[in-house]
């Protein structure tokens, strides 16, 4: 993971938290009913989420009340516009950008001397059944104060008051509790402290409960798409919902994609582009053993590429080679079928999301696409990072070198 640090490719936009910062974020975590963390140095990202903490607690959505109630917290306006690096919903950076854009002066104003607390609420008090996702429609947004700030400002502002009335003035029992009030929580007169609670509409998306689902609503007909073998299982068996389930290894799955105009392939094209270079030398490296040279000079080197492709075994050399393979073919006759030359994971990888696809959409196709075949180290990296870093980090060293620099080159 170092390769990557050191080329700002991991995490490198979260946000330092100590001092203060940590005192308050504990307390939003005991109003969130979590327990606090022991840390006094970590790093948070757009919603709050730490890889530190997560480390420390062994889970990854500490910020979880169970699968059904995710939670965040802000507690500097430096949050705005920053990733969530391990989002458990697709739309979570899009929740957090709407939050940001009702309340940015607020929050601003608030994270002088508070945290916020966030729930979002789907209506959904826990899951019992995996289709339960299909009940995801408006996500209700609630925000809540550490110390109550909201309340307390109610409270300085009656005392304010009745230090007005009558002879209350001169009551030593009043002045002592409004400068009790302004000691510990300012003053509060003119600040803005009311967030009402906002509502995001949800479309498709992708959730990481039950195992990884994705919930395509916006095309011909609805599909839902497990990561998990066991769920995809005990779904097929429900016929309350008049939905397509399919599991992410299923073949007819692409099919049914393609039939919904949901992605599309251009063989042709695609072997013209620097992704297709990308996938196919990403898959020669899988193949590459005990080499006498850096697998990262075999991959950018066109001599030493050509001598070492042809140094694997023909039904390799053929497997690296299926597209164009098939392309040659094709020049000749039109009697051969893709299936019959191409790899099918090689043909999956070069599928793209269909033109006609809103841009809302797009980056929900492209994570499913590479999840289904993660092939192009590039958009595995830009669409799962999690699953990204996971297997960077059993790669040859020299491979290493290869994909930071094929990142890096195209950031």
């Amino acid at each position: 993971m170092q390769k990557l640090i050191e080329a700002n490719l991991y995490k490198s936009e979260l946000i330092p938290v100590s001092g203060k910062l940590v005192e308050r974020y504990n307390k939003c975590l005991i109003k969130l009913g979590f327990t606090p963390t022991k840390l006094k140095n970590f790093l948070i990202d757009g919603i709050g989420w730490s890889p530190e903490i997560a480390e420390e607690k062994g889970d990854l959505n500490y910020l979880n009340n169970g699968e059904a109630n995710p939670h965040g917290i802000i507690i500097t306006p430096l949050q705005k516009g920053k990733p969530v690096y391990f989002p458990f919903h697709t739309f979570d950076r899009d929740m957090m950008k709407h939050i940001f854009k009702v309340y940015g002066d607020k929050i601003k104003d608030i994270t002088r001397d508070s945290a916020i607390c966030i729930d979002f609420d789907q209506k959904i008090d826990a899951f019992y059944e995996p289709l339960d996702v299909l009940k995801y429609n408006t996500i209700r947004i609630n925000f809540h104060f550490m110390n109550n700030l909201y309340h307390q400002q109610r409270e300085q502002l009656e005392l304010i008051e009745k230090f007005k009335r009558d002879y209350n003035f001169i009551d030593e029992d009043v002045h002592a509790e409004l400068l009790k009030s302004a000691k510990k929580y300012g003053d509060l007169r003119d600040r803005d402290l009311e967030l009402p609670a906002i509502d995001f509409k949800v479309s498709s998306f992708y959730t990481r409960a039950f195992g990884g689902v994705y919930v395509l609503r916006d095309f011909i007909s609805p599909i839902v798409i497990f990561e998990d073998k066991k769920w995809h299982k005990e779904v097929i068996k429900d016929t309350n919902y008049e939905v397509l389930i399919f599991h992410i290894e299923q073949k007819e799955l692409m099919v049914k994609l393609r039939e919904h105009i949901i992605i599309e392939y251009n063989l042709e094209t695609a072997v013209k582009t620097e992704r297709y270079e990308r996938i196919k030398k990403y898959e020669m490296s899988l193949h590459l053993k005990k080499t006498e040279h850096p697998i990262k000079d075999i991959l950018s080197n066109p001599i030493l590429y050509k001598s070492y492709l042809n140094k694997l075994d023909i039904d390799t050399r053929k497997k690296v080679m299926s597209v164009e393979r098939y392309l040659e073919k094709l020049e000749t006759s039109n009697q051969f079928k893709i299936a019959d030359i191409v790899d099918p994971k090689m043909f999956d990888a070069l599928h793209k999301p269909h033109s006609s696809l809103e841009a809302r959409h797009q980056d929900l196709i492209w994570k499913l696409l590479v999840n289904v075949a993660p092939k192009d180290v590039l958009y595995w990296y830009w669409y799962d990072k999690e699953d990204f870093y996971d297997k960077f980090e059993a790669w040859d060293e020299s491979l290493k070198d290869w994909v930071v620099e094929t990142i890096s080159n195209n950031i």
